[in-house]
């Protein structure tokens, strides 16, 4: 049943949602209005036959035998006649004396035994119940007429049945007249509810059709001008997903992009090496030294546009989990001190716990950047300073080195892809990597030239970055 109706469109759901429970309404009423019309018929047929059963107790005598009354009826059953509508129902009687014996009609008839209703609603003494004659349905009337005469009085039983042909022939009538006029209701109500179902869904359909009419490609975001209250969620979603699939694809043309363009430099410079290789035009282990040094920097290009790219992909994960900053940082340092050895850098490090919510290789990436570009651009025997430090709501990690610092100019587009200081400092992703990432965790980086009294001293790389328990 759940698969059914998930397989149901929303104007079937709508109108089946409507529709049964008025169908539902409908049948329970007809059945309460049949049962209504029902009693009034019988309250009429009943009050028939009370009239026949008073009509009967008007004939009656008494008369002595002896010392002794007896009771006499003098009715005729073509007196009856005129009781029995449309010659379709029978009449059938029986006169009970004071002492249960027949007096007249029909002894066939079984006799009454039970008890007056307490508060009836006929001012006599009479009763109606259901019984057989012979194997017929029949309803009964039973009458309690007193009698009296000049010495004493009695107790007269009139029974009066009647057959239930007329009265059943009136609730067939009363249930198709019933059932007839429900119909039409329930057709007309159908009419309205399908008509007002096929108006309120058209927003959906003209939705849907402006979104299959659109041309590949165009992920422009969705006019909601007369867009139902309802649908506005739908349509605020849908721009919303839209304007992610166009960053992405923005992103992923711009990558290949800058790819074709960033690679193609070191290719032709490797394949123009090979050739002189070749022709032996240089020894041939300067040859292989330089072919190299080509390859290298080829790879870190590659290796950095590959780092840029999971930035993105990063971006759209959210399965971070809470990483403690200060471990990550120290053991990247570790797989740099290498290169601080190499340099020669008075280094020094000091580090607080600092919990953010972040993929491991995002942080790694971010510190090992910082980090190598302030030993890159110091110079050898300088000073190396790396400091995180936590507060009640963010971790701020500064790297700072004892290099010529960077100008104004150089500060506005530092942070674009292959913007690099210098012609020889490298292909200008680092920087960049680091501001992909701190942007994706939400934080800021700032960079500062460290002066004292008018003089550049070093630069200071700063990462802001919100603590676990403040991001949550």
């Amino acid at each position: 049943m759940k698969r059914w109706w998930a397989r149901r469109s929303l104007r079937d759901r709508l109108m089946l949602g409507i529709l049964l429970p008025v169908l539902g309404f409908i049948a329970i009423n007809t059945g309460v209005l049949y049962r209504q019309a029902l009693r009034a018929a019988d309250t009429a047929y009943d009050r028939t036959l009370l009239a026949t059963a008073k009509s009967i107790g008007d004939l009656l005598e008494v008369t002595i035998e002896g010392d002794k009354p007896r009771l006499k009826s003098t009715l005729l059953y073509s007196a009856l006649e005129p009781f029995e509508a449309d010659n379709r129902s029978r009449l059938y009687y029986r006169v009970t004396g004071f002492d249960g014996e027949t007096v007249s009609g029909f002894e066939a008839l079984a006799p009454w035994h039970g008890k007056l209703p307490q508060k009836g609603p006929y001012a006599a003494l009479v009763d109606f119940y259901d019984d057989r004659y012979q194997g017929t349905p029949v309803r009964v009337a039973v009458l309690l007429q007193p009698v009296t005469w000049a010495t004493g009085q009695g107790m007269a039983t009139i029974q009066v049945a009647e057959t239930l042909e007329l009265r059943e022939t009136l609730a067939r009538s009363l249930l198709l007249d019933t059932l007839w006029r429900q119909a039409v209701m329930l057709v007309l109500i159908a009419g309205v509810v399908v008509f007002v179902v096929q108006r309120a869904t058209r927003p959906v359909r003209e939705l849907s059709l402006r979104l299959r009419s659109r041309a590949e490609g165009d992920l422009a975001p969705l006019e909601d001008d007369g867009v139902p209250r309802e649908l506005q969620p739908l349509v605020a979603a849908t721009n919303h997903l839209m304007g992610r699939l166009s960053h992405l694809l923005d992103h992923q043309k711009r990558f290949v992009r800058d790819a074709s363009h960033q690679l193609r430099t070191p290719l032709a410079v490797l394949k123009a090496q090979v050739q002189s290789a070749q022709r032996g035009d240089v020894a041939p282990q300067q040859a292989l030294s330089e072919i190299g040094d080509t390859v290298d920097r080829a790879t870190l290009l590659a290796n950095q546009m590959l780092a840029l790219a999971k930035v993105e992909q990063i971006r759209q994960q959210a399965d971070a989990k809470a990483l403690d900053w200060a471990e990550i940082v120290r053991a990247v340092a570790l797989d740099l001190s290498a290169l601080i050895v190499e340099h020669q850098l008075d280094f020094d490090i000091e580090t607080q716990a600092a919990p953010v919510h972040a993929h491991e290789w995002a942080l790694r990436e971010l510190s090992r950047n910082l980090i190598h570009n302030a030993i890159k651009h110091g110079p050898v025997g300088g000073r190396l300073s790396i400091h995180l430090l936590a507060d009640r709501h963010h971790a701020a990690l500064t790297v700072s080195d004892s290099g010529a610092g960077i100008s104004a100019e150089q500060r506005q587009r530092l942070f674009q892809p292959f913007a690099a200081g210098s012609a020889r400092s490298g292909s200008g992703l680092g920087l960049a990597i680091c501001h992909e990432i701190v942007t994706t965790l939400g934080g800021q980086i700032e960079l500062e030239n460290r002066v004292n009294h008018g003089t550049v001293e070093g630069l200071d790389a700063t990462v802001r970055l919100p603590l676990a328990r403040a991001a949550r």
